[in-house]
């Protein structure tokens, strides 16, 4: 059994990682970390948990942890960079569900997350947790870098035609809608009833945090450069993420269904929708999947992808749970393997 540890279990990701590897046959969830909720049983903040879990949260400091085999950061930003160097030192796989190491560049991170970076040594060691393009360097990490729940639903409807090199990379755009868990569990006006309740609006235009780790990995993985515009928007719903994608294409005739079919062909949560589809977030919500769609409007030379996720799943817990799958050698599915709720 892999030995696991949650720092920050009481937010809407680390919750969703405690329900996942509550039902892994593979996983003992020893240590579940809360400085605010510290004595306190797992089970009585989240009742829906009885049965499942019946650990005290503790501390989140070092000791508590060196005995798992792999601890997992459901944190803010720039808390997992306070611990890791300790938890490496003493043979702990991690993988970090926030952005403390998902860009390469750590004056790019410090602009856009403003702090400094506590270890921008392990920049470079990290590796970028997208399973669909990184899969062989995962397997042999031991510090994962969990991808946002944005650029995991942009950078999977995107990479087909990057990688086809059947597109202009130079104008791309991400036009996508969240639903309010995004914005975690603090208490904070946008996120009251009353504020996104019967209201849809766009936020971060001038510059997300998102934006630099789209564009850090998509032109890996481009011929030529890339610039992305990304608009992201707030919709009165709890989970879900609906990515519009756009890109002018280098030439018409292209089978583009063909094209993503044969892509995705082997990946285990990537379902890509018949031609004419369209995804709803409803029908990946509690999933790990991501269902993609591919048009070419009137058959003129823009293409249009439509990719959407579970947030919280495919976008953050179930993300790091495949991660961790990979990272120990199990089957990928293991214990990810659920029919999406419906309604």
């Amino acid at each position: 059994m892999i030995k696991a540890g949650i720092v920050g279990g009481t937010g809407y990701t680390g919750v969703e990682l405690l329900r996942l590897l509550a039902m892994h046959p593979q996983v003992d969830v020893q240590v579940v970390t809360s400085r605010a909720e510290k004595g306190l049983r797992v089970d009585a903040v989240y009742p829906n948990l009885r049965g499942f879990n019946d650990l005290c949260f503790v501390a989140p400091v070092v000791e508590n942890l060196t005995a798992c085999d792999v601890v997992f950061f459901a944190t803010p930003n720039a808390t997992a960079m306070t611990m890791a160097k300790e938890l490496l030192a003493a043979d702990v796989k991690l993988i970090d569900l926030s952005a403390d190491f998902r860009l390469k560049d750590v004056t790019v991170w410090e602009k856009w997350y403003g702090a400094k970076h506590a270890c921008p040594e392990l920049l470079e060691q990290a590796v970028y947790g997208l399973p669909e393009t990184n899969r062989e360097l995962i397997k042999h990490a031991d510090l994962v870098a969990n991808p946002g729940c944005y650029p995991t639903a942009t950078q999977l409807g995107f990479l087909p035609l990057l990688k086809a090199n059947v597109i202009e990379s130079s104008m791309l755009i991400a036009d996508a809608k969240s639903g309010v868990s995004g914005a975690g569990r603090s208490a904070s006006v946008v996120g009251l009833m009353s504020e996104s309740g019967e209201s849809f609006k766009a936020y971060g235009v001038p510059g997300h945090r998102h934006l630099p780790e789209i564009s850090q990995e998509l032109s890996q993985l481009s011929a030529s450069p890339v610039s992305l515009t990304f608009t992201p928007h707030l919709v009165p719903m709890i989970r879900g993420i609906h990515a519009t994608l756009y890109a002018p294409l280098k030439e018409t005739g292209i089978n583009l269904q063909d094209l993503f079919e044969t892509f995705y062909a082997d990946e285990p949560f990537v379902d890509v929708l018949p031609s004419g589809a369209h995804p709803d977030t409803g029908d990946v919500r509690g999933t790990n999947r991501c269902q993609i769609a591919v048009h070419q409007p009137q058959g003129g030379q823009v293409v249009t992808v439509l990719s959407v996720i579970d947030n919280l799943v495919k976008g953050a817990s179930g993300q790091a749970v495949h991660n961790m799958n990979i990272m120990f050698g199990l089957d990928e599915k293991t214990g990810l393997d659920q029919v999406g709720l419906y309604p």
